[in-house]
């Protein structure tokens, strides 16, 4: 479909919770939306929690709470000169369709869409969701739990879906997250190698463990991490090193 050639369809996906997938989404959302200029918009699939969905209902009020906040808002959205990208609820089963319909409805063209799905393979759709996605962000973290779990996760993209030509997926990559500097560097390279010896990559930026990453937009905060409309503050940006990752990511999904 030509609307699908023109627009990017993403996921940070991952079959283990509480390692960024979704904080991920909300960031590289904002980054693109209201830094960079794309036209984005995020599909909540989570249900039915819709953590994304309800994050957002969360900043408004927050934001309208701080007249520091406030001001940031007010300034960002009279230079952009466009509304927040919208966040919208669906289901894992639904969510291409839905994707598809807002696409073709749009008044303006959408770069990027977003998918926030769940966690769970056996999820009514996901598997058929995900082969519709043309990259796929896989957050790990150095655990044997949590390795096992996305190495399985991934070996179903890569080696049922992807060999079977059953997908538009043109990308998966891994990526180091919650990165402790204190931790032995022997421990990333010895995952780093059951990583190759799959067949699968990694991207070579990795992000240093921060607080802010599961710390949400507060009234009394004067810079914004996490934030679905906001984008982070360049200097933490840079101190977790996620300006070098969306210098990568941009590279990788080809924007």
């Amino acid at each position: 479909m030509e609307t699908k050639n023109k627009t990017r369809f993403i996921a940070f996906s991952s079959q283990k919770g509480g390692v960024g997938k979704s904080t991920f989404t909300t960031i590289t959302a904002s980054i693109l939306h209201y830094r960079m200029g794309y036209n984005v918009v995020v599909f909540d699939c989570d249900y039915p929690q819709h953590s994304l969905w309800q994050m957002r209902e969360r900043d408004l009020k927050t934001v309208m709470k701080s007249e520091i906040l406030k001001r940031l808002a007010y300034r960002q959205f009279t230079t952009i000169n466009k509304k927040a990208y919208p966040v919208l609820q669906s289901k894992a089963d639904n969510a291409l369709r839905d994707a598809e319909a807002f696409l073709q409805s749009s008044d303006v063209p959408v770069d990027v869409v977003f998918f926030d799905l769940p966690g769970t393979v056996n999820t009514p759709g996901l598997l058929n969701t995900l082969a519709g996605m043309q990259h796929i962000f896989s957050p790990i973290t150095a655990d044997r739990v949590v390795m096992e779990s996305t190495l399985s996760f991934t070996d179903v993209l890569t080696n049922v879906l992807m060999k079977r030509g059953q997908t538009c997926i043109e990308t998966i990559r891994l990526f180091w997250n919650q990165v402790d500097g204190r931790e032995k560097s022997h421990l990333y390279e010895a995952y780093g190698n059951i990583i190759n010896e799959v067949g699968l990559q990694t991207m070579e930026t990795r992000i240093a463990d921060s607080k802010r990453f599961r710390k949400e937009s507060e009234a009394t905060a004067k810079t914004v991490f996490r934030s679905t409309l906001l984008p982070p503050d360049e200097r933490l940006m840079k101190a977790c090193g996620l300006d070098l990752f969306m210098v990568e990511f941009l590279r990788t999904v080809k924007l």
